[in-house]
């Protein structure tokens, strides 16, 4: 059972589907920060001030996070670059263990009919 873990897990597909899950993810991560921290206080920031509130500072929920922005893209750029090493890393086993497989001889085919006859024949033409 151990073994077919391992075979599944090592298809290219779950691997790929695992990648993209990760990825996207992350990438949402990204994409909530924009909208949140930066294009909502954009929108936010006029009405606000047509509401009467004059003075808006960058850490009040109107005030641009740009720092918070900047964190999640940083976010994403170490999760993708780990997700590379360890792909990279799956790739290099994966190709050492078909190597390793390639090397081992596979056994000799057994002789068919044909050929046991004419060992057979050439045995009994060395005897004499």
């Amino acid at each position: 059972m151990l073994k077919e873990f391992r075979t599944f897990i090592m298809r290219g597909n779950v691997i790929d589907l695992a990648v993209a899950v990760i990825l996207g993810a992350a990438f949402g991560a990204i994409v909530n920060s924009l909208v949140t921290d930066i294009i909502t206080p954009v929108i936010l920031k006029p009405a606000l001030k047509t509401a009467g509130v004059d003075r808006i500072e960058l850490w009040t929920p109107a005030g641009i996070a740009l720092g918070k922005f900047i964190a999640s893209v940083i976010n994403f750029i170490v999760v993708a670059f780990c997700i590379f090493l360890m792909v990279k890393g799956m790739n290099k086993a994966m190709s050492l263990r078909k190597k390793k497989e390639e090397e081992i001889p596979a056994a000799p085919a057994e002789p068919s009919n044909e050929e046991k006859l004419l060992m057979e024949i050439r045995d009994l033409l060395k005897d004499k």
